[in-house]
């Protein structure tokens, strides 16, 4: 066990960062103890990334306690590579978003926003850091809370709805998640001794019927979460109502604990079950692919666009985990990171284009890159990274998925395909509407003004955009530091399922020699 508990101070930071917030003075202090938080809480997290070891197995840098010992809760800490790189993308995100958002809310509420994110971020760290279930469910379910206050207290007209639809979907799927925690727990007490450690219950022999129960709560709750047709309507609600920020932080990051979730608890403990499930996700992962894209397509607000294009997105992080094989799994980690980038950058682009032009209608720009050169070049870049252009980092991770799709069944992998093609058109779509056509000063009047008083990005706004764009192209063509990390991790959940890996191997230093296309 760890001697010295950086893990818990890595959470601890932003949630002492959100309570100095919440309590202290308004204004731009308020604002700038939060992003001060977010960076102390990224320096945390590279000290940590700086003591793992990528060749090593298991939990890292672990923390363990008792907690509840009658039930065998504890509270226990650990890192590996999957939860190595959310905790980055986390962490990074974090003070991006709080450093674009500087400007989204008055004064006297702004201090209420910065505080809620902060609490995000720190109960987001939790999840990715618990290694013990119990300890897992309940930040699971506590995440809901600042976001349910980040989407009701802040965005547009109907944000309230939209916080009550989101809140009603998650707290179902958790309650359906809580049924298996209990279920957990019977089945380690019957084996000896109860314990919600992760390490011990992976080496529980479930029943096979015990198991199939346990991983239709898991999955249920973790498809609600991520989100995976057919529980994902309150996705494209919350991200036309909630501000731009706070749909980065929902969709970017506490999304991908449904992801995460897959691939830590319903893999790794439930091995049989999730081989058994495996048509009936692929099913569900390729209708979420086509179905998202195609009803992107239609759409005119360009927020609920980004947030539909996600939906899409999630099927294919989803197929690559349930192919079962290492080059699926890490393809689906890297996208899960490369999508918390590229779409990060397409809300806050988009978030900056809004408050110029007073609509979130596509219909009701146009012409924009005669006048915002800046604001459509960087749309353009993370809207063809959405689109899996080659050269850009999501089109590494759409390549490892697709190819272990292929591998799995042809057809899947022709389906899955498809989705790349209406990429394409609902990003390239959106640019053209928004950023070519007749001048903004063609638009009617009731609109932001038009022409010359449509200011370009400022540099607050390329200043929070350029990390987005160099790891956009960065990891386009180095992808090596984070296979180097998801690869062992990968392996490592593949042996343990015991199912057969029949895709093919694609060792990591060839990969990145090749940069990948």
């Amino acid at each position: 066990m760890n001697d010295f508990p950086i893990l818990t101070i890595l959470w601890v930071v932003p949630l002492v960062g959100a309570l100095a917030v919440a309590f202290g003075p308004r204004g731009a202090l308020a604002k700038q103890t939060a992003v001060v938080a977010s960076l102390v809480t990224l320096v945390v997290a590279i000290v940590a990334a700086t003591q793992f070891d990528r060749d090593g197995s298991g939990f890292q840098l672990d923390e363990t306690h008792d907690w509840i010992t009658a039930f065998g809760v504890h509270y226990a800490l650990g890192l590996d590579g999957l939860g190595l790189l959310l905790v980055l993308l986390t962490v990074v995100l974090t003070p991006i978003v709080l450093v674009a958002a500087w400007n989204d809310a008055p004064e006297e509420d702004a201090k209420r926003w910065f505080a809620w994110a902060l609490a995000l971020e720190a109960l987001s760290l939790v999840v990715f850091l618990a290694t013990d279930v119990f300890l897992f469910y309940v930040v699971f379910e506590a995440t809901l809370i600042p976001a349910y206050f980040l989407i009701g207290g802040f965005g547009r007209a109907k944000r309230s709805a939209a916080a009550l639809k989101f809140l009603m979907f998650q707290l179902g799927g958790g309650l359906v998640l809580l049924g298996s925690v209990i279920g957990l727990y019977v089945v380690s007490a019957d084996a000896g001794s109860p314990s919600y450690l992760y390490d011990d219950l992976a080496q529980l022999d479930i029943s096979t019927s015990a198991g199939r129960w346990l991983f239709a709560g898991f999955f249920i709750a973790f498809a609600v979460k991520a989100p995976l047709f057919p529980v994902h309507t309150w996705l494209a609600d919350t991200t036309e109502q909630a501000t731009p920020a706070t749909s980065v932080l929902l969709v970017c990051v506490l999304d991908k604990i449904g992801t995460f979730g897959m691939l830590r608890f319903c893999l790794g403990l439930f091995p049989e079950a999730s081989d058994w499930a495996t048509p009936f996700v692929v099913v569900l992962a390729l209708i979420s692919i086509v179905y998202g894209a195609i009803v992107a397509i239609g759409q005119d607000d360009v927020l609920r666009l980004i947030g539909l294009t996600s939906l899409s997105h999630f099927g294919f992080i989803t197929l690559g985990i349930f192919v079962f094989t290492t080059q699926g799994a890490s393809g689906s980690i890297l996208y899960m990171v490369n999508h918390g980038i590229a779409t990060a950058a397409l809300f806050l682009i988009a978030g900056f284009l809004i408050r110029r032009r007073g609509t979130t209608l596509i219909s009701r720009m146009g012409g924009l890159e005669k006048v915002t050169p800046v604001t459509a070049g960087l749309f353009l870049v993370a809207a063809l990274a959405t689109a899996g252009l080659p050269g850009l980092s999501q089109f590494v991770s759409e390549m490892l998925v697709l190819i272990s799709a292929f591998d799995y069944r042809w057809y899947v992998g022709a389906i899955a395909v498809t989705g790349i093609v209406l990429a394409a058109i609902y990003m390239l779509w959106a640019y053209q509407k928004m950023f070519t056509g007749p001048n903004p000063e063609s638009l009617d009047t009731d609109v932001a003004a038009g022409g010359a008083g449509v200011a370009d990005l400022g540099r607050r706004e390329v200043l929070v955009l350029v990390p987005l764009m160099l790891a956009l192209v960065f990891f386009g063509f180095v992808p090596g530091p984070l296979l180097d990390v998801s690869n062992p991790f990968s392996e490592q959940l593949l042996q343990q399922t015991g199912v057969p890996d029949d895709g093919p191997r694609v060792p990591v230093d060839a990969a990145s020699s090749e940069g990948d296309h």
